[in-house]
């Protein structure tokens, strides 16, 4: 018997545990007023000089206005709401962390709770930070949620590449009915590594892309910094496509937290 106590002891001595993964950037928002400017910028107006609607005819104009984006009870607002600024008759906000936030793998989670609605486009998002392939979609786009107001429920999880994208209908998507997107709070995330990107809604996962040996950048340009973006867009060729209901606003996507971990 003894012999077998020791070599119990032995196995439990020689068993590693597994290195649980570190919290490296996170916002709690639990300062009201102003979002943190030393983690969150802002791209700001309707995209182009001649308001392309960021290249998908979108309806809003972006500011950072307290109106479209603050901190209000330990939750931040993003808030979309109708009224006409420089030629665009809706305002909203997107923010993003580049240059204050910017990974190459990791597991990022931001718990939010969606806004409804006919015109609404909520999206959570990483663009390449350094563009090292080139511009969109070159360089890689990952969706980690998005979702269409005419579409209710419906969250998508996508990737975007040169080889993979929705201008050639080959894009990477997955995509789940979360019945009360746009009445609870959910965790929308994705593991990423340097071969597979999974998405996962409330720790379960409903999509994953795996690298292939043989690909390139075309098809994986995903060894590079991203960084994060959230935001509301209005209309635009996905979200309008069923129109926009002009008596929804204001409507807001509200989030509790964004954590990544490395």
């Amino acid at each position: 018997m003894r012999v077998i106590y020791i070599l119990v002891a032995i196995l439990f001595a020689n068993c590693k545990s597994p290195i649980s993964p570190k919290l490296v950037w996170s916002d709690e928002f639990d300062m009201p007023g102003k979002p943190n400017n030393t983690k969150w910028n802002y791209d700001l107006g309707d995209g182009c000089p001649n308001g392309c609607g960021w290249g998908n005819n979108e309806a809003e104009f972006y500011t950072q206005d307290l109106k479209n984006v603050r901190i209000e009870n330990g939750m931040l607002i993003i808030e979309a709401h109708k009224d006409s600024l420089n030629r665009r008759a809706y305002t909203s906000s997107r923010m993003v962390s580049k240059f204050n936030g910017d990974w190459l793998y990791g597991r990022i989670e931001v718990k939010a709770k969606l806004p409804r609605g006919k015109g609404t486009w909520p999206a959570i998002w990483m663009l390449s930070t350094d563009w090292k392939y080139g511009g969109w979609p070159a360089s890689g786009e990952i969706d980690i949620m998005e979702h269409v107001g005419y579409d209710p429920g419906v969250v998508h999880g996508t990737i975007h590449t040169e080889s993979y994208n929705h201008v050639k209908q080959t894009q990477k998507e997955g995509k789940v009915t979360i019945a009360d997107a746009q009445d609870q709070f959910h965790v929308y995330g994705i593991n990423w590594t340097k071969d597979k990107m999974e998405f996962f809604i409330d720790n379960t996962v409903y999509h994953s892309v795996i690298r292939d040996p043989k690909d390139t950048f075309k098809e994986w340009p995903f060894d590079q910094r991203f960084h994060l973006i959230m935001n509301i867009a209005v209309g635009g060729n996905w979200g309008g496509k069923e129109g926009i209901d002009d008596s929804i606003w204001p409507q807001r996507m509200i989030v509790d937290y964004v954590r990544v971990y490395q």
